[in-house]
């Protein structure tokens, strides 16, 4: 199930809904002696990618990705800035981009299996940034980085990817049902 959107408007309130969404959703933050925090952001990159597809829901990843990288205050705890991308959680951050992109490719192929299977490719993808990020800021090996920022939050993170995908069922379904994005 996907929406069929051919308003530009249309298109472009759904990214910039989207992006606020996952700027809300960032906000609910558990701080970890990491440095990484347990957040909702990847159920609502997930989520951005399942309803709005592979472009529309990178996009909206990116306009959030935009906004805190110019010093709006829309990051985990309110953070903001290009140094956000350059510290111990910015590979998450841009990991973010084709997590949206697997999820949206995935959500475009009407198998479930298939969704959750690229939703989960694009969750290594963040998860590898993420690591990989971490082992050069933090100057640790790369399974000792493993072990600190992502192992802890994986199960938490598939969780996150599967919820997304039955949520942007439901909102599809409720969007085609007021009118919105295509026939019921």
């Amino acid at each position: 199930m996907k929406l069929e959107m051919k308003n530009p408007v249309q298109k472009t309130v759904f990214v910039g809904v989207l992006a606020a969404v996952l700027a809300v959703l960032s906000q609910i933050s558990v701080p970890m002696p990491s440095g990484v925090p347990v957040t909702l952001q990847t159920f609502a990159v997930a989520l951005c990618g399942c309803v709005l597809g592979p472009a529309m829901g990178t996009a909206a990843v990116g306009v959030y990705l935009t906004l805190g990288a110019v010093g709006v205050p829309v990051l985990a705890g309110f953070g903001g800035g290009f140094g956000s991308f350059l510290g111990v959680t910015g590979g998450f951050l841009w990991g973010f981009l084709p997590m949206a992109l697997l999820c949206g490719l995935g959500s475009r192929a009407g198998n479930k299996a298939v969704v959750i299977s690229l939703g989960m490719a694009g969750l290594l993808a963040c998860h590898l940034c993420g690591v990989v990020q971490f082992a050069l800021v933090m100057s640790v090996s790369f399974p000792q980085a493993f072990f600190t920022v992502s192992l802890p939050y994986l199960i938490k993170d598939v969780v996150s990817v599967v919820l997304a995908y039955f949520a942007a069922m439901a909102v599809i379904a409720s969007l085609k049902k007021a009118g919105l994005g295509g026939a019921a």
